[in-house]
């Protein structure tokens, strides 16, 4: 007997376009959709909420799954992070929050698909397959805008979008205080924060570098200089690990499969990746040891090429790099713009990738104006974040424009444990930090009341000397 009840449905849903093969294809695309369902559960894991995003799972699912089709490429939110602050992130030798991608017309590229740009991915290789809607002139433009005209080593300091200054109007700055704290952020901050873009130590051959890559046949460097910097771990900071993971744990399928008449995606190219590739959860790493010496300074780590390729299950760091690579490419051409002349748009920079690195620790110049803080927004002021993890607010309200000047931040309500569900208390958005994807572990000063050390970088700070840190950050 045929199934009466589906074809009324499928009648309805496809109106005039019905028919015995549309009516098949509807009923293979919802087998899809109940086979991804039960694998994953529901779409959103972890809610987002207010000025957070999980930026590198939604770009996934958008290139690898909405724009193929391949349902079996979806990935559940479960990673959000902060909005970030740009300023000075142009001379950057890595960026994204754990360090991921080097050049930035990739970086930029690959977040413009994320949001729809459409992408031609079903045109016969080499016949307009990855041609695309993406203005890689404008992207050009607006990175060079954000970077300044001139490079920072000419004037010792950065120039184009800058960080803002911490206004009077939240109280002038205690420079004797401050000067207290800055001995305090010599002494437990700048060995990964680096020096301060205040300080001409900073704009020296010691922090900025040339960028170094093998290719077959030889290696290159860089014209100019980069600010190289620190990376640490999963295991050494102790952060929330949702973030960092997606890279260096997340599959796509881009092969052809015979028995659906699926095609290959079409990856074959050559990209640069770290050597020895990264491994495994957190950001481990086969065969080399865990001091922060060795693992904080990916720089330090030797790049060279890294074939990528269709398969049933390859590497989304390396899929969606290559992935944006020809599709960069593709747009070169339609331009007709010659190989010779392409490293500018390029940012003379390779398309270096790596996963599972750990996440970056960056100058911290306007640090005051982007709470919340770590990458995925847990914690509410630096009050908070220069404590001990287990001192730290468990819920965190977020949508309220209101700035704490003293604890320099978001300021916070009482929050209870009834706070939760999210959206529950006037609407704004209520965090729960003790699901993963909002942990506020990690970059602790000081062991817990347990006497937990996981995640500490530093001593437990009396009230006066987080002051006088604090009065010290806002100056940068």
């Amino acid at each position: 007997m045929p199934n009466q009840r589906f074809d009324r449905f499928a009648r309805r849903v496809l109106g005039d376009t019905y028919s015995a093969a549309t009516k098949a294809q509807l009923a293979k695309d919802l087998e899809s959709i109940a086979a991804v369902s039960a694998k994953t559960g529901d779409i959103i894991d972890v809610v987002e909420g207010y000025g957070r995003l999980d930026a590198l799972n939604r770009i996934g699912n958008q290139v690898f799954s909405k724009n193929t089709g391949h349902r079996d490429n979806y990935t559940p939110i479960n990673a959000p992070v902060n909005y970030p602050h740009i300023w000075t992130a142009s001379w950057f030798d890595w960026v994204q929050y754990d360090g991921s991608i080097m050049q930035p017309l990739v970086r930029n590229a690959g977040e413009a698909l994320g949001v729809h740009t459409p992408v031609n991915l079903t045109a016969p290789i080499g016949q307009g397959r990855f041609s695309s809607s993406i203005p890689i002139e404008d992207l050009v433009w607006i990175e060079r805008t954000i970077g300044g005209n001139k490079h920072p080593l000419e004037d010792k300091a950065f120039g184009g979008l800058q960080a803002p200054a911490w206004p009077d109007a939240f109280g002038t700055i205690d420079t004797a205080l401050a000067e207290e704290g800055e001995a305090l952020y010599n002494r437990h901050c700048a060995g990964c924060h680096l020096p301060p873009v205040t300080s001409e130590t900073l704009f020296t051959d010691q922090y900025f570098k040339p960028i170094t890559w093998d290719r077959f046949g030889g290696s290159e460097t860089t014209e100019d200089s980069y600010l190289t910097l620190k990376i640490l771990p999963q295991r050494v900071i102790g952060t929330d690990p949702a973030q960092g993971d997606i890279l260096a744990q997340r599959t796509v399928n881009t092969a052809a499969d015979v028995a659906t008449g699926r095609e290959a995606l079409g990856i074959d190219v050559t990209v640069c990746g770290v050597q020895p590739q990264y491994s495994g959860p957190s950001g481990t790493r086969s065969g080399l040891d865990t001091t922060v010496t060795e693992l904080s300074r990916a720089g330090e780590n030797t790049l060279g090429p890294v074939q990528v390729q269709d398969g049933p299950s390859i590497s989304f760091a390396m899929a969606l790099g290559a992935l944006v690579q020809q599709v960069n490419v593709e747009a070169m051409n339609a331009r007709r713009i010659p190989t010779a002349l392409r490293p500018p748009f390029e940012g003379d920079r390779p398309n270096c990738l790596q996963a599972g690195a750990g996440y970056k620790a960056r100058p911290l110049n306007g640090i005051w104006a982007t709470a919340p803080f770590l990458h995925n927004g847990s914690v509410p002021t630096l009050d908070d974040l220069l404590r001990p993890a287990d001192q730290r607010p468990p819920f965190v309200r977020l949508g309220s424009w209101e700035f704490d000047p003293v604890k320099v931040g978001l300021a916070q309500p009482e929050l209870s444990d009834d706070s939760y569900p999210a959206y529950t208390r006037d609407g704004y958005f209520i965090m729960d930090t003790s699901i993963v994807g909002n942990l506020n572990t990690g970059h602790a000063f000081g062991a817990t009341a347990s006497g937990d050390r996981t995640g500490v970088i530093g001593p437990q700070f009396t009230d006066t000397q987080r002051a006088a840190l604090i009065e010290y950050i806002k100056s940068l």
